[in-house]
């Protein structure tokens, strides 16, 4: 191994990670709460993740990868720690398949399918696939899409220059012989984790260990204890992709680490316990690719079998050593109030929609509070706080898919007129709140442009910008107000409210044209307001439609919506002189 194999080993090192942390970012935009709904049926009880592990490692061939992709979901809050373990652990019983077709001689590299299901096969089909996605669609979602398959190719593009780059080594005699220079079992599991994590794949290293076995020079003896060295060594690439990455996708790579040692630990000294006794005559005859198999297979298997009742225990481990901070038990205090939503309550129909009715509530309020943190980024910004409204528009994601669930189920009960139309309402209303959370999120990533780049709005436009920020503010906080109280006639106040900020976001348009033209702004920063008071406009508008729904307790849902058809707007009416009230108000200067 040279200088320049070195380089290609960082380089690999450079594009796994930065693989890792696109296709991290990438499924946390597109999950949307459903891929999170597929996993959590799927890895429901501990036997169905270690199937799910198993099966995908089987086709992919690389537990390595399995893992990664693991923690991928848990950095990215699709997957909890407790569904991961399961996972984790088949993907080393399903690794176990590369040694069984590695001893079939011939078949390895012959068979197009199986060539195919190999993921530097199929990488570069994805890769292509992503990218004309990012480049060629406008559909944001599959824009998101396409960022998952190109970091899950540049990843494993990544995991192969690291290989290749240090493949040369498994020729040079010195480092083939750090396979059978050790007698005593300890060292030879240390040679074992060493040497797989410098290739950064059992599979790969029970490959070298079954094709140095052709020489007939390697015991079961020898063997033994390096294939389980090897079990441990694997985890260093889990470990490498959990830099960066969230508590939760740390603890997921530790969980791997923890269950390969403590496994090996216990299956070392029950085998030896045994032998001290039975004497096992096998372990002095010549290892073989099919004994290697063997041994690896069963190792995974009892090791699993042993620690999966235990999973609980590995979780509580990971937690004392990657423990956690003031923010994420925040986090998991307001996670833990979805128990109270119970499915039992719905055989009481009129209970049940109050419960969920509170929890709407509860939505809504964090809603209002990360549009607040939002908007004040741009006056003075803080990536604290930036972090702090991207955590609470994924909380808002979650109250979303929950109430909308427990409202499908509760739908389908004996419910009166009124409590009906009462959780029309708030079916719609949360949906309109959850949109309200994404425009805050944008709002937050125009600032973060912005600090990045070093850009400011001009003073004027900072001044407008204030007014209209407030005006924002206010039609939010009317309309939580206006849902939390079921005001249907406070209600009314918002049609003329909403028509009075559409009037103010033409005028700040109309006001950046005349600086643009004085020189006093820039295009750049006449994008980035634009952006800005376009999502302040489709806030308001999200505002409307909770005000409409509102209505809709005491009218039925054609009428509410006549109101805002035949709205009286000329000179002197109601709607005439809130609307003109409201200009007043928020008059720019």
């Amino acid at each position: 191994m040279n200088f320049f194999d070195l380089l290609s080993m960082v380089g690999g090192l450079a594009l796994f990670l930065f693989g890792m942390h696109v296709l991290s970012e990438g499924l946390e935009k597109v999950s949307g709460g459903k891929l999170e709904k597929i996993l959590e049926n799927l890895t429901s009880n501990r036997l169905k993740a270690v199937l799910l592990g198993a099966g995908v490692t089987a086709v992919i061939q690389s537990s390595s990868a399995t893992t990664v992709m693991v923690v991928g979901f848990v950095n990215s809050g699709i997957m909890k720690l407790s569904q991961a373990i399961g996972i984790i652990m088949g993907a080393n019983i399903g690794t176990t398949a590369t040694s069984w077709i590695l001893s079939l001689t011939g078949i390895e590299g012959s068979n197009f399918f199986i060539k195919m299901l190999k993921p530097m096969s199929f990488s570069p089909i994805l890769a292509m696939i992503g990218i004309v996605f990012i480049m060629f669609l406008k559909n944001e979602k599959k824009k998101d899409l396409g960022m998952i398959f190109v970091g899950f190719a540049v990843l494993m593009y990544g995991m192969d220059a690291m290989s290749n780059a240090v493949a040369p080594l498994k020729d040079v005699p010195e480092f083939a012989n750090l396979f059978v220079m050790f007698k005593n079992p300890i060292l030879g599991m240390i040679v074992g984790a060493l040497v797989t994590a410098i290739i950064q794949s059992s599979s790969a290293s029970i490959g070298i260990l079954q094709a140095l076995c052709a020489t007939g020079s390697i015991s079961y003896a020898a063997a033994l204890p390096i294939i389980m060295g090897q079990n441990i060594g694997t985890c260093i690439t889990a470990m490498m992709s959990s830099v960066g990455t969230t508590k939760n996708a740390r603890r997921a790579a530790v969980v791997h680490l923890l269950f390969n040692l403590i496994g090996t630990i216990i299956f070392m000294l029950g085998f030896y316990a045994i032998h001290a006794f039975v004497h096992f005559g096998f372990l002095e005859d010549a290892a073989n690719e099919t004994g290697i198999a063997v041994i690896h297979t069963a190792f995974n298997v009892v090791a699993t079998l042993i620690l999966l009742p235990l999973a609980g225990v590995l979780e509580k481990l990971s937690l004392m050593i990657v423990k956690k901070d003031e923010e994420e038990e925040r986090m998991e205090a307001e996670q833990a109030a979805f128990v109270r939503m119970d499915e039992r309550f719905l055989n009481t129909p009129a209970f049940a929609l109050e419960q969920v009715n509170s929890y709407a509530i509860k939505m809504a309020e964090i809603t209002k509070e990360s549009l607040d943190q939002a908007i004040q980024l741009f006056f003075k910004y803080d990536k604290d706080i930036a972090k702090e409204v991207e955590r609470k528009e994924q909380l808002v994601d979650r109250y979303d898919d929950e109430i909308d669930s427990y409202l499908v189920k509760l739908s389908g009960k004996n419910l009166s007129v009124k409590d009906t139309r009462k959780l029309n309402m708030i079916q719609h209303s949360i949906g309109d709140f959850e949109r309200i959370s994404d425009h805050a999120l944008n709002l937050v990533e125009a600032a973060k442009e912005m600090h990045k780049k070093e850009q400011s709005f001009s003073a004027k436009a900072l001044e407008e910008l204030h007014i209209f920020s407030k005006a924002i503010g206010d039609i939010v906080e009317l309309s939580l107000s206006i849902f939390e109280n079921e005001d249907a006639v406070a209600a009314r106040q918002i049609e003329p409210f909403e028509e009075a900020i559409d009037v103010i976001q033409k005028e700040m348009k109309k006001r950046h044209t005349k600086r643009l033209r004085k020189g006093k702004c820039t295009v750049e920063m006449g994008f980035v307001l634009s952006d800005v008071t376009n999502n302040y406009e489709r806030i308001a508008d999200h505002c409307s439609n909770i005000a409409i729904s509102v209505m809709q307790l005491e009218e039925d849902d054609t009428l509410a919506h006549e109101y805002v058809d035949n709205l009286q707007k000329g000179e002197g009416s109601e709607f005439d002189l809130r609307f003109k009230n409201y200009l007043k108000k928020y008059d720019l200067p």
